[in-house]
C-alpha cells in the first residue's frame, strides 16, 4: 500500500499554524483536533517546521509555564523528513522508526498534499495483513 492510498481513505486535512501563533494556542489546536502535531506554516503556505507534543513536553521541562507564551517557530523542530504520495507504508514506518518521530508531511511536487501519523501507517499495515490473513484462510478452505 502506499501514501496515496492511505490519504485517499484518511483525507488530506492537515493542521498548520502560523509561526507567530503561541504555544498555548498550538495546545487548544491539537487538543480540539485531538492530534499530536501541527505544522508551521508562512502565509504563502510553505512549511517552516513541526510542532508535536513532544516538543512542547521539552519546553515545558526546560522553561516551565512560560513555555505556553512561546511562539510556535521557537519550538517548533525545523529539519523536516519528508515522503511523497508513492512512498510505501513499509517505507514511511522505516523513514519514521530510523528519525525516532511520529509525523511524516506528505509532499507531490514539492507541495504538501497531506500528513501521516506513525498511528496512521500502523493501522494500515494491520489492515493489509487481516486482508492477507483473510486471503490465505478462503484460499486453504478452497484447496481442502
Amino acid at each position: 500500500m502506499t501514501i496515496a492510498a492511505m490519504l485517499k481513505q484518511k483525507g488530506a486535512d492537515v493542521a498548520s499554524v502560523r509561526p507567530e501563533a503561541s504555544i498555548a494556542d498550538v495546545v487548544e489546536v491539537l487538543a480540539r483536533r485531538r492530534i499530536g502535531a501541527v505544522l508551521v506554516q508562512d502565509p504563502d503556505r510553505a512549511m517552516l517546521g513541526i510542532v508535536s507534543e513532544r516538543d512542547i513536553v521539552r519546553g515545558f521541562a526546560q522553561w516551565g509555564a512560560e513555555t505556553l507564551a512561546m511562539r510556535a517557530d521557537r519550538l517548533m523542530t525545523r529539519a523536516l523528513q519528508t515522503a511523497s504520495p508513492m512512498t510505501t507504508v513499509n517505507e514511511a514506518m522505516e523513514i519514521m522508526t530510523q528519525g525516532r518521530f511520529r509525523h511524516l508531511p506528505i509532499l507531490e511536487k514539492g507541495r504538501l498534499v497531506g500528513i501521516v501519523s506513525i498511528g496512521d501507517v500502523v493501522n494500515a499495515k494491520l489492515r493489509d495483513q487481516a486482508s492477507e490473513v483473510d486471503s490465505l484462510k478462503a484460499y486453504v478452505a478452497g484447496a481442502a
